[in-house]
């Protein structure tokens, strides 16, 4: 892994954000399921995107890529017996395909590389053998599962992670009989659960919300469809927050209306003292001098590392807290970015489940790593524009995962790197 040295600098100037990884992952796994032929557009292959055609492709569909439009023929999906499926470093992937897969009665082992063979996939291992499914790990990956999933009810606790009641909604539409996936505590990063149940009614599956339940009916089908895409508030956030702290970016392709949970950066920045402007499909935001805000991370744990960031030159204290399960991700980004920011300079401290942060008008640079975490690596690149001196970052190709092109936006618009 390479260093990027990243100069203080001044963005300004027009960002188009790539399309939204979730609302990409989502897409491709509706249209493998739909047994059919469609068309999933605009797609950036990050490594989590090609991961998931990857998996697709080991259950039996063939993916034909033309530019940023993708083609999926899922005709012979589920034919294969077995199946290696390479997650990766993509939680989301395997936590979608673990049931999906199941639902085919395929035999099939889950893979990965980096920090994702270590995250919990308990859920599933206490879940899965209750309906027919066996599974064989030692906490994580490799992940072994056999059998025929079965309809029913899913007890699911909502504060580990959506993307496991997620992975369920995919898969239990193709049961023959009815299911209920039963939260068994308040729902965590509920947006994301929505855009599920959004992306697969443009494919034809109903899923019903009552109370703490999503009921769904079996023998649904899946149809074929051609899928437009929409931007990645997620990424959108790094700009908006450059825009905060010393610049004036607008952000174009990320919709008002988005089911993203990531969408609540245009209520944070405005918290936070910037000064934003919205239109149906861009976001704009200008310097303004920041104060402290609270924030609560519950819905929001992609965005802690760019909040932070924001919190460390916003005058007075900013407070984020329930964040804890931002430690199961690439890296544990509460220690990760407040280890960042304090090595060059910053006032941040850990909490339990959060991080505490007095604000510096600025930074004084030097030297960092990027714990292989996208997330990190572009936090430290915004954090540098408001630095005294250069900010060194290690482990540069780790945004691969999710926006490898995010250098050569943020040089377009003024941003000093190489």
């Amino acid at each position: 892994m390479s260093d990027v040295t990243v100069k203080p600098s001044q963005l300004n100037g027009t960002v188009n954000i790539p399309p939204s990884k979730s609302d990409v992952h989502r897409a491709i796994i509706c249209a493998a399921l739909a047994k059919g032929i469609s068309t999933v557009s605009p797609v950036a292959y990050s490594e989590d995107i090609l991961a998931t055609i990857d998996c697709i492709k080991a259950l039996g569909a063939k993916v034909y890529s033309n530019g940023d439009k993708i083609t999926i023929d899922s005709t012979k999906l589920f034919e294969p017996e077995s199946a290696v499926m390479n997650c990766r470093e993509s939680g989301s992937t395997v936590r979608f395909f673990i049931p999906v897969a199941a639902a085919g009665g395929i035999n099939a082992v889950f893979n990965g590389k980096g920090r994702l063979p270590q995250r919990p996939l308990n859920v599933y291992s206490e879940l899965l053998p209750k309906h027919g499914i066996e599974c064989k790990t030692e906490g994580g990956l490799p992940f072994e599962i056999t059998g025929q999933l079965t309809a029913g009810r899913y007890n699911v606790p909502g504060n580990i992670s959506s993307q496991f009641i997620t992975g369920l909604l995919f898969a239990l539409p193709l049961l023959d009989g009815d299911s209920v996936i039963h939260l068994t505590s308040p729902l965590e990063s509920k947006g994301y659960i929505d855009m599920t149940i959004s992306v697969q009614r443009s494919f034809g599956v109903d899923i019903q919300t009552v109370g703490n339940d999503y009921i769904v009916k079996g023998s649904q089908k899946y149809k074929s469809c051609d899928y437009i895409t929409e931007g990645d508030w997620s990424q959108a956030a790094f700009f908006l927050a450059a825009g905060a702290i010393g610049g004036n970016v607008t952000v174009q392709g990320v919709k008002r209306n988005s089911f993203q949970g990531d969408k609540e950066i245009v209520k944070l920045m405005e918290r936070f003292g910037a000064d934003v402007k919205q239109t149906d499909d861009s976001v704009s935001c200008c310097f303004n001098k920041l104060k402290g805000i609270e924030i609560d991370a519950a819905q929001i744990p992609d965005l802690v590392p760019i909040l932070a960031v924001c919190g460390a030159f916003a005058e007075g204290t900013t407070i984020i807290y329930n964040a804890q399960r931002v430690r199961l991700k690439e890296s544990d980004r509460l220690m990760a970015i407040s280890d960042c920011l304090n090595s060059c300079g910053a006032n941040v401290a850990e909490t339990d489940d959060g991080l505490l942060i007095n604000g510096v008008p600025f930074i004084d640079g030097g030297s960092v790593k990027g714990y292989n975490d996208h997330r990190i690596v572009m936090s430290m690149a915004i954090a540098a524009l408001r630095s005294r001196e250069n900010i060194v970052i290690s482990d540069r190709e780790s945004i691969s995962k999710s926006y490898g092109n995010f250098f050569e936006d943020y040089r377009i618009i003024g941003g000093l790197c190489e």
